[in-house]
């Protein structure tokens, strides 16, 4: 096969805690030099001016829900892939609440090779646990899968691990990183019983996070940790919403020797409880959008390293669904084409810095999943990368959305940067709102 090698010239190259300017040479699918001046050596090498444009590692997303197998009309793995590097995200670690849902692993590997043929980005998938599939979790092979998923608060389909022995005996028979949704069943529904028994199945939006409470959030997450804590099992706990949870995190040791780590999501860094009268139902997630001081504190437990891995729980549901009442209206929105974008104005408002961005979407989740060579800019690491215009400002509408969905929560915002290029083991897949017809992702391997 001839050699096919690329070459980047005069970017501001964002890796490991500093912005300096560089080339990087890229051959087939491999970084294969990172310098201050780098010449190409033959003519048949594909010269790439930055003109001074910043390049980002690929954003690694932790967790998003692709709807494939079985919610089809939701999004599709195609369609949330190639939405995905548009906004720069080239590799994603998608949830098994699809349906049926990844609890054998037959399930699991029919969804390896749904994606061996159409994902856009590079893939993997979490196994999922239930009250009684113990003997598949332990068929496992931990080298081959991101990690497991429990819902600890109800889901889509049946997925609630709720019965306290089993959720011990998962916690102390599996090396894989568990990772979970916290928020307390019982809780929830005492507080929904509640609100229906005031309002009917048409309760106010507004009352969403109340519903799904900080109280729901709390005790389901520290009743988790305690758990990880008494077992030795390796915790990550998804979409922190609350301030009062960021309080069971520390940030006393390396991320790479942590046994308990976080993530918080777009939404809850980005929207609060006073959007729910403009955004309505748009905005419903679980755990739910809380106040401007749990958004506050989200942000602090951020940047001080509490708070590991910033991700979207990328998750479809069609404008129909959404616009049900609020019984019937399901939780989730779509975010892998703005989440880059919304962090990036984030760091225009000065909240973060663009090494801080890239520790948080690129590095940290492949030192939490051990993902391997991806995540960085370094030589021998696979050329997942993203060259971004941080002032070429564009504003998001319906017809430049690109989920299967045809809506996004961040549809009349204007922002300041764009993702100029996507690159997925060093083939150019996307460019200036344009697609290339390749499908250059790969299924993800784990140095564990």
């Amino acid at each position: 096969m001839e050699k096919r090698t690329v070459l980047i010239k005069n970017a501001n190259i964002v890796n490991e805690g500093r912005v300096f300017s560089g080339d990087i040479l890229i051959e087939n699918e491999f970084i294969v030099e990172v310098a201050d001046s780098i010449s190409a050596k033959s003519a048949n090498v594909n010269v790439f001016d930055a003109e001074g444009k910043y390049i980002l590692p690929g954003v690694i997303d932790d967790q998003v829900h692709f709807r494939e197998p079985g919610l089809t009309h939701k999004a599709t793995i195609e369609t949330e892939s190639r939405a995905a590097i548009a906004g720069g995200i080239t590799s994603f670690i998608e949830m098994p609440n699809t349906n049926p849902q990844t609890t054998t692993v037959e399930e699991l590997n029919k969804k390896f090779e749904t994606a061996s043929k159409t994902s856009h980005a590079n893939y993997s998938f979490m196994f999922g646990g239930t009250n009684d599939n113990l003997d598949e979790i332990l068929k496992v092979n931990s080298n081959e899968v991101a990690g497991l998923k429990l819902f600890l608060g109800s889901s889509t389909g049946n997925m609630l691990v709720d019965d306290p022995q089993v959720l011990e005996k998962i916690f102390s028979s599996t090396d894989m990183v568990i990772s979970v949704h916290c928020e307390d069943e019982a809780t929830i529904r005492k507080n929904l019983q509640e609100h229906i028994d005031t309002y009917g199945e048409d309760i106010p939006i507004k009352y969403h996070p109340i519903i799904r409470s900080e109280e729901a959030c709390y005790l389901s997450s520290s009743t988790a940790i305690q758990l990880a804590k008494k077992t030795g099992a390796r915790l990550h706990v998804f979409h922190l919403s609350t301030g009062k949870e960021t309080n069971l995190f520390t940030n006393k040791i390396p991320l790479k020797d942590k046994k308990i780590t976080a993530e918080v999501c777009i939404h809850h860094l980005w929207f609060t409880d006073k959007d729910y009268d403009e955004k309505g139902t748009y905005i419903k997630w679980n755990p739910a959008v809380k106040t401007e001081r749990d958004r506050e504190q989200l942000w602090k437990a951020l940047l001080d390293d509490r708070i590991d891995v910033i991700a979207t729980d990328h998750a479809p549901h069609t404008i129909e669904e959404k616009q049900n009442v609020y019984t019937k209206a399901p939780s989730g929105g779509p975010l892998v084409q703005h989440a880059l974008p919304a962090m990036l104005e984030m760091y225009h408002k000065d909240k973060i810095s663009l090494p801080k961005i890239v520790e948080k979407m690129c590095h940290n989740p492949a030192i939490l999943f051990q993902v391997e060579k991806r995540g960085y800019i370094k030589e021998g690491y696979f050329a997942d990368l993203v060259m971004v215009d941080l002032n070429n400002p564009w504003t998001v509408k319906k017809d430049n959305v690109l989920y299967k969905c045809g809506w996004s929560p961040f549809e009349g915002t204007t922002f300041k940067s764009r993702i100029t290029h996507t690159f997925v083991n060093g083939t150019l897949v996307y460019k200036n709102f344009k697609f290339y017809d390749i499908k250059a992702g790969k299924r993800l391997t784990f140095n564990r």
